[in-house]
């Protein structure tokens, strides 16, 4: 649940960091790295999709995704790392975030390691985008070409399907202690409207929402991204809202933080397609 939990404090403070200027990733140097070390979960399960996971050397304690990333050798968190661990290692490549400790990026770079910050995405178009660009750093750019091109059309695809359907008000937490709402700047407030909701927190940014919002807005599905007792207990701490619609309809679901708020273009569709299914049934 600590490790889940992570997962969430990434996606969120990434959301805030993406605001931010002057974190843009270098242009992609002529050699392809041999050896790389992934600091942020959704890239270490993007190197997988690209099929480079034999020359990633090193990732996080919250790179869960895929779970055979869980067996690489473990060189940090989100912010702190172990800097004398990586540089033994001697990866050709570092991908940090700009949650990594910037000191210990310097360090790295110091020693003449080469080090890439990428930035969180914070919608879809930023998110393959960003996959095309891992794709060509690593030397797999035909490779990512053809995925982001399955992703679009398939998310495309769906957002088709549901185009005419009722769109239900949907409200998205990913954090319970403060409650945070996801807003327009997430791929998340993407998510949900290519399956064909409607985000009742649209119009503000990712932030601390108020129980009592909610309940004024009246959402017809609320959905939480915690798993294990964390989620079960949120759920069940709406469930005091009467007046709420989608507690008297039975409309309260916890969906997977990993692949909701870690997403690839892969992840993506099937993130998709959960909230397609739980918003309209089958489609």
């Amino acid at each position: 649940m600590a490790v889940a939990r992570g997962v969430i404090i990434f996606a969120i403070a990434g959301v805030l960091v993406s605001l931010l200027p002057g974190h843009l990733l270098a242009a992609p140097r002529d050699t392809t790295p041999r050896w790389i070390i992934s600091l942020v979960p959704n890239v270490t399960e993007e190197l997988y999709d690209l099929g480079v996971q034999d020359r990633l050397i090193g990732v996080t304690i919250y790179c869960q995704r895929p779970p055979e990333a869980q067996s690489k050798e473990r060189v940090g968190a989100v912010v702190e790392v172990n800097v004398e661990r990586i540089i033994s290692l001697q990866p050709d490549l570092i991908i940090a975030s700009p949650l990594t400790d910037h000191k210990q990026i310097q360090k790295l770079r110091a020693v003449g390691l080469r080090v890439e910050v990428f930035q969180p995405s914070h919608d879809f178009k930023r998110l393959c985008d960003d996959f095309l660009q891992l794709g060509r750093l690593v030397g797999a750019e035909h490779k990512a070409q053809a995925i982001v091109k399955r992703a679009e059309e398939q998310v495309a695809g769906i957002a088709a399907r549901v185009r005419k359907l009722p769109a239900p008000r949907v409200f998205v937490q990913i954090g319970t202690r403060p409650l945070v709402a996801v807003g327009k700047d997430s791929f998340l407030d993407d998510c949900v409207a290519f399956a064909g909701g409607v985000n009742i927190a649209h119009e503000v940014k990712t932030s601390v929402y108020s129980r009592e919002e909610v309940v004024r807005r009246n959402p017809d599905i609320i959905l939480i991204a915690q798993m294990g007792l964390a989620g079960e207990e949120e759920k069940a701490a709406w469930m005091r809202y009467k007046t709420i619609k989608a507690v008297q309809r039975g409309r309260i679901y916890i969906v997977d933080p990993y692949r909701f708020c870690s997403p690839t273009p892969l992840s993506f569709i099937e993130s998709v397609q959960e909230l397609a299914r739980l918003f309209h049934g089958s489609v």
